[in-house]
C-alpha cells in the first residue's frame, strides 16, 4: 500500500499503485464473470419450470424473431430449449479462464443470448405506459440488465480470441 511521506521513493509508489490496480481488475473480472454465471444458471434452471414457462409467453410469442420456437418445440420445448442453451453457455464460461475454446464458444453463446434478449426492447413495449420515456415499465426493468451482460459476455468472448493457443 503507498503511504505518502518523504521515505517512500517513487519506484515504491508505482509498483504498490499497480499492485491494486492489477488486483482490482483481476477482482471485477472475476466478479463480472460471475455476473454472467449466475443469471444464466439460476435462470435457465428456472426454464424447466411451468412458471418459467409461461412467463416466456408474452416474450416469445411477442417477438417475430422468436415465435417460431412455438410451432417447432411448443411452448414447454421452446423453454427447455432456452435452458439447455443458458445452462450449456454457463458451464462454458465457468470453464473459460481455464480453456480458450470454452471461452470463445462461451463467450460467443452468451454474447448471442444477451443480443437476443437485448433486442425484445425493440418488440416489445418497455415504458411505463403511465410516465412514457424513460421510465421503464416492467418488461423494461427485467431487460435492461442485459445490455450489461452483452457487453460482459463480448470482454469474454474478445479475451479468449487474444489469448495465445497453447
Amino acid at each position: 500500500m503507498y503511504i505518502p511521506g518523504p521515505s517512500r521513493q517513487a519506484g515504491e509508489r508505482h509498483i504498490a499503485e499497480d499492485t491494486l490496480s492489477t488486483t482490482l481488475i483481476r477482482t471485477g473480472r472475476a466478479i463480472a464473470l460471475i455476473g454472467v454465471i449466475l443469471p444464466l444458471l439460476l435462470i435457465g434452471g428456472m426454464k424447466f419450470t411451468t412458471v418459467e414457462i409461461e412467463a416466456l409467453k408474452p416474450l416469445i410469442s411477442g417477438t417475430p424473431w422468436l415465435a417460431w420456437m412455438y410451432p417447432v418445440f411448443g411452448e414447454a420445448g421452446a423453454s427447455y430449449v432456452l435452458g439447455v442453451v443458458e445452462i450449456a453457455t454457463a458451464a462454458l464460461l465457468i470453464l473459460s479462464p481455464w480453456s480458450r475454446p470454452a471461452g470463445i464458444a462461451g463467450g460467443a453463446l452468451a454474447a448471442f443470448t444477451f443480443l437476443v434478449t437485448c433486442s425484445l426492447m425493440l418488440a416489445l413495449p418497455i415504458w411505463e405506459p403511465a410516465l412514457g420515456f424513460p421510465a421503464l415499465g416492467p418488461a423494461g426493468q427485467f431487460l435492461i440488465k442485459d445490455v450489461s451482460l452483452l457487453g460482459i459476455s463480448l470482454v469474454v468472448l474478445g479475451e479468449s480470441l487474444a489469448r495465445q493457443q497453447a
